[in-house]
């Protein structure tokens, strides 16, 4: 039976090859699947099967229009030899809570969970829609998503993809990471303002209808790598369904035992993903939605009320440095009864005035979620003590999410068994992880590398190769542009 994803702003509907190749509807909407499909199989039955096998399981129920040939083609070559690890996100247990460890793949983030295997799902939608036009990638991103796509899409025929970063908004190793990337269809670009002005202008390109025209006569077409794309939220929601089948397999937890999963989030894909996962029927409990300093979504959670006016705060977990939640939308049209008019109305509010409020009845229907936020010192401040207590050293990320767990539990006296999204590796923040075990590293001698280093020992960890491969990586992107200047951006790199 086919499943059909809806725009959360009208009423047209699109296959699942064509609402990834779009990315975004025409309306500015997020396409959302029709219905929340069943898990088919049992969490036992999950329990015995490889990350790729379980990947089909769920992805199959959501991506009805590509084969089992064509789908079973786009995982086995997304999920191989390009993560460090056979479990591909494997689960590590301290303080009695499991980290799933996210960041084993080839720029030791989440975002490769379901950027490793986008592009070949937008490459097969792409055959299967006939499209005879040169397939654009423009995204913005808070650290991750850009080189995790630019690592994705470098090149794979028929693509191009244009990366918009906050130039002063992410960390070291991030930036290198981009600046760095080969590849003769890839261009990076840091923007003078914050992640939401990159966000914001990628969005008004989408929307521009009279650059969409000039790009189709010369042979373009947009697409997103962004977690608006439906085909970045159904890879993300596998590793939830894994997650919870390992510890049932394991003897971890009995069956049908709800846990609780804790999320670092900014723009809110990564916990839809495990709403969603908790639809399809996996016993998951409370979702603790975990934010920094710019507690946007904590507030929301806490009043019913979204307002971006605020002044924007620059952290230690820059992925989290988000005022424009975008994934957000998809959980308002399903807690607003899958109303897009209500949806668009509220989308609007946000971008004239900054700020909406949802009705009551609509809050009622949050009460699968928990919000929390941490400050910067106490995220340092669990970095520091879980290493001291345990060995085991977690980037700034998910020091947030842990942070806000430890509230969590505190507040509640709920001990359900708990997973925490552990999103990115500590190698890629090492100058605040170093810090935050002892301050001494923050002095001038010790250079991004010396901390690279000093952290593989004392954490007993290897240098992942995402890093040890910069060293003397030459810097090949240059491009800067102010906020206004995108447009002039992308037209220069496509010569239109």
């Amino acid at each position: 039976m086919e499943l059909r994803y809806k725009s959360t702003r009208s009423g047209r509907t699109a296959a699942a090859s064509e609402a990834i190749l779009k990315g975004l509807s025409e309306d500015g909407g997020l396409f959302v699947p029709e219905r929340i499909p069943a898990l088919d199989k049992t969490p036992r039955e999950l329990g015995q099967m490889s990350y790729g096998q379980v990947a089909y399981e769920v992805m199959k129920l959501f991506l009805t229009d590509f084969t089992e040939e064509e789908l079973r083609r786009c995982i086995a070559d997304a999920y191989d030899e390009k993560f460090d690890t056979e479990e591909i996100a494997p689960l590590a247990e301290a303080e009695g809570v499991w980290f799933l460890e996210l960041f084993h793949g080839k720029t030791i983030a989440f975002k490769d969970m379901a950027l490793s295997i986008l592009p070949h799902l937008m490459i097969t939608a792409a055959k299967k829609n006939h499209v005879d036009r040169e397939i654009v990638i423009l995204t913005a991103t808070s650290g991750d998503t850009g080189k995790a796509a630019m690592a994705g899409f470098v090149d794979v025929p028929g693509t191009r993809i244009i990366v918009f970063y906050p130039k002063n908004g992410v960390s070291p190793i991030q930036e290198r990471q981009m600046l760095t990337q080969k590849g003769d269809n890839v261009l990076v670009a840091g923007i003078h303002g914050n992640f939401d002005d990159a966000q914001t202008g990628v969005k008004k390109l989408f929307s521009d209808r009279e650059l969409e025209k000039e790009m189709a006569e010369a042979g373009y077409q947009f697409s997103s790598a962004n977690s608006i794309n439906i085909g970045r939220l159904v890879p993300q929601i596998v590793y939830y369904v894994y997650a919870y089948a390992r510890l049932l397999a394991e003897g971890r937890i009995t069956d049908g035992e709800k846990i609780n999963v804790t999320v670092p989030t900014g723009n809110f894909g990564n916990i839809l993903a495990a709403y969603y996962a908790k639809l399809m029927g996996l016993p998951i409990g409370k979702l603790i939605c975990a934010s920094n300093e710019n507690k946007v979504l904590f507030d929301f959670f806490s009043t019913g009320e979204y307002d971006k006016n605020r002044e924007f705060v620059l952290t230690s977990s820059p992925s989290m440095d988000i005022l424009i939640s975008s994934n957000l939308e998809r959980l308002i049209y399903r807690i607003s009864g899958d109303d897009a008019s209500k949806t668009a109305l509220l989308m609007q509010q946000l971008s004239e005035k900054g700020s909406y409020e949802i009705t009551e009845e609509m809050r009622e229907r949050l009460s699968d979620f928990y919000g929390g936020y941490a400050k910067e010192q106490e995220a340092f401040d669990k970095i520091c003590s879980l290493y001291e207590d345990t060995g085991y050293v977690i980037d700034t990320h998910t020091a947030v999410a842990a942070a806000v767990y430890d509230r969590y539990r505190e507040e509640t006296k709920d001990d359900a068994p708990t997973v925490i999204a552990s999103t990115a590796s500590p190698f890629k923040f090492a100058r605040s992880v170093m810090t935050a075990i002892d301050p001494d590293y923050a002095e001038a001698k010790w250079d991004d590398f010396a901390l690279v280093d000093e952290l593989s020992r004392i954490a007993n960890v290897e240098v992942p190769a995402a890093v040890e491969e910069l060293r003397a990586a030459p810097i090949l992107h240059h491009t800067e542009c102010e906020k206004d200047g995108m447009e002039a951006v992308v037209r220069d790199f496509l010569k239109i």
